[in-house]
Order: C-alpha cells, then structure tokens, then sequence
C-alpha cells in the first residue's frame, strides 16, 4: 500500500469511527476512489496499531478501599526502599499486605 493510501485509511477511520473492515474499505472506495479488500484494510489497520477488540474492563478501586489506602500510604510515605521491598505486593489477594520480617 502507498503512504497515500495510508494517510486515507486513517483519514478515514478517524472520521467514521467504524469497527467493520468492509464498511471501511467501502467508504474508501466512496470518499477516495480507493480500492481495497477488507483483508487489506484489517492488515493495514493491524500495522497501524489500530486492533478491533474491545478493552478490558478494570476493576475500579472502591470508596471502602480508598479510605482504606490512604491511611497505610500515609503511615508509610517515610519508609526506606529497603521497607519497601520487604513488603509482598498482591492486587488479587483477600489482605491488605503482609511485611515479611
């Protein structure tokens, strides 16, 4: 592909914000007299970073978890790096942390 056709591509995407890669080789036909397969487009798309998959949701940190979090980073924003690095960091644990001695 030509970077003409790149910069339509995108051009194009940007503006139609469409996930389908036939409805966008459709209007590149339309808009700019450019031929192109589906396959092509999610091709190009693919090298341009641009992937059609939906993000993952992340969980969000509650208002009970927040109030929780605070007062342990503040009793501990004066610690060495050497008290931090004996404490074990877990995001899928059912405890707060646990400081091993």
């Amino acid at each position: 592909m030509t970077g003409r056709g790149q910069r339509m591509l995108k051009r194009t995407v940007r503006r139609s914000r469409q996930l389908s890669a036939e409805s966008i080789a459709k209007d590149l036909q339309t808009w700019c007299d450019l031929q192109m397969s589906p396959t092509t487009v999610r091709r190009e798309l693919h090298g341009m970073g641009v992937h059609g998959r939906a993000a993952a949701s992340k969980p969000s940190i509650t208002k009970c978890h927040a109030k929780r979090r605070m007062p342990w980073c503040k009793a501990r924003c004066h610690w060495t790096l050497e008290q931090r690095r004996c404490v074990l960091w877990s995001d899928q644990s059912c405890f707060s942390c646990l400081v091993i001695q």
